[in-house]
């Protein structure tokens, strides 16, 4: 691949200042960029980040699409989803999501384990994450390793407690209401009902 098409690295902390990234916004892994795209990035910056125009095609399309990148990570379905609202060819986008995820600016995988991470803080089990995974377009399967060693039971225990506390409820009610908060945030059945069942200071 030429140089004058794809620069080694990106210079992401520039274009963050360009773009008024949000700083707590995730980045691809890459540092420096060549001149070319600086001052591409910089046209479109110029404009008062009002949209860009239709139909971008070669250098703009690029340029455009390293922007977007800045910004968030996509999944490769969503990356070209979000370019060909502006794109002049669909098939130039396709060849063009190729190329950047062949060098790794875009990466199904590196967004399914922030995808995995982020629900997991959020509280959320397993179906919840293969949800999640799937409205991103992205194939379970390459996140199945990082599911599977995750441990549910203390994940849904953890959430039952700060929820209803320690109390092991007896009531018929207040089981099934504890059931549904957990199956609503996407635990197994199994999982559910020996979290609720588990006793204070019982090892897991």
């Amino acid at each position: 691949m030429s140089q004058a098409k794809f620069p080694k690295m990106l210079d992401y902390e520039k274009l963050k200042q360009q773009f008024g990234e949000d700083e707590t916004a995730p980045l691809p892994p890459t540092s420096t960029i060549s001149n070319e795209v600086n001052n591409e990035h910089a046209f479109i910056a110029n404009q008062d980040c009002t949209p860009a125009p239709q139909g971008l095609t070669g250098t703009r399309l690029r340029s455009y699409a390293f922007a977007v990148l800045t910004r968030k990570e996509y999944s490769k379905a969503d990356l070209i989803e979000k370019l060909m609202t502006l794109a002049q060819s669909r098939e130039e986008v396709l060849t063009l999501v190729d190329e950047l995820s062949e060098n790794n600016y875009q990466s199904d995988q590196r967004v399914a384990e922030m995808t995995v991470r982020s629900q997991v803080r959020k509280g959320k089990g397993p179906n919840r994450i293969k949800l999640a995974l799937r409205a991103k377009h992205l194939d379970k399967s390459l996140v199945r390793e990082d599911i599977a060693e995750i441990d549910w039971y203390e994940q849904a225990y953890q959430l039952k407690v700060k929820k209803y506390g320690f109390e092991v409820s007896k009531d018929p009610k207040i089981k099934a209401k504890q059931i549904r908060f957990l199956q609503y945030r996407g635990f197994e059945m199994d999982v559910i009902m020996k979290a609720i069942s588990r006793k204070e200071n019982e090892d897991g």
